[in-house]
């Protein structure tokens, strides 16, 4: 991975969140990790940089569709996996191309997800998959270890919040285990983790995504706030505040962090 960086020219910029990968046995972690299917699966990778997940993506007989921003990269990719795994080369696709704003018709219809993601960007990319690409049964992701505590967060434990909210809406989401810092090139002034994902259906009701992402978003605005006091921004009126949260059962002396992704969409459904 080095001696390409040095070929390319390539030094990795924080502004991009970029912190390569450099240890074989952790990139085949992370494939043993993500639980594909033994046939293969299409694998959609945010951030490949250097291709070093790609390569053990491919070496499992995956197909692997790498979204990648920084055009150097994203050009010298299939060289490189043509150099070192010429007999998969052709189960690469490259797409030059911004991860927080990718089309669907970009990426296809990928089965998993397992990525390195830019740390600075992790969140919103993730949610961003998931909202644009139904296919997406499953994946693996490393992110910041402080990133992977929200995004698996419980109700009503300290890290649980708009992040965690969000992701259940898409998904069923653990904590997949730590990842050194001396894995990485530069290494990282912070631990990182890796989260998995489950894709289930969201919860039943009438309001749309974003009418439940409103009311999370409202409720976790001044988390030290009663739900009830939280959700006035969300709706003023508050009698009709009172007549929704009764509507919904929910107890409006609770603060937003008690509350799942099924109460938060009970909500949104009672005032919609």
């Amino acid at each position: 991975m080095r001696s390409l960086a040095a070929a390319l020219g390539v030094r990795p910029t924080k502004q991009r969140g970029q912190n390569f990968v450099i240890d074989p046995n952790t990139v085949r972690r992370i494939v043993r990790t993500a639980d594909l299917a033994p046939a293969g699966e299409t694998v959609l990778e945010v951030g490949p940089g250097l291709g070093s997940l790609t390569l053990a993506l491919l070496a499992e007989g995956h197909r692997v569709t790498a979204v990648e921003i920084d055009p150097l990269l994203a050009g010298a990719l299939p060289a490189t996996i043509a150099e070192y795994a010429p007999n998969q080369a052709s189960r690469l696709t490259v797409v030059e191309a911004d991860a927080m704003n990718v089309l669907p018709a970009q990426i296809g219809e990928p089965e998993a997800c397992v990525a390195n993601l830019p740390y600075n960007v992790a969140v919103p990319v993730l949610l961003h998959l998931l909202a644009i690409s139904p296919s997406l049964r499953h994946g693996l992701v490393m992110v910041q270890s402080e990133v992977a505590d929200r995004l698996a967060a419980p109700p009503g434990s300290r890290t649980y919040g708009v992040p965690s909210a969000k992701a259940a809406w898409y998904a069923e989401v653990r904590r997949a285990g730590p990842i050194g810092r001396n894995v990485f090139w530069p290494a990282p002034n912070v631990d990182s983790g890796l989260v998995a994902f489950t894709r289930r259906e969201p919860p039943a009701g009438t309001a749309s995504r974003e009418e439940v992402f409103a009311v999370i978003e409202a409720a976790f605005s001044q988390r030290r706030k009663t739900v009830r006091s939280a959700l006035a921004r969300w709706m003023p009126d508050r009698d009709r505040l009172d007549e929704v949260l009764a509507t919904a059962g929910i107890d409006p002396t609770l603060r937003g962090e008690m509350l799942g992704i099924t109460e938060f969409a009970a909500i949104a459904d009672a005032g919609h």
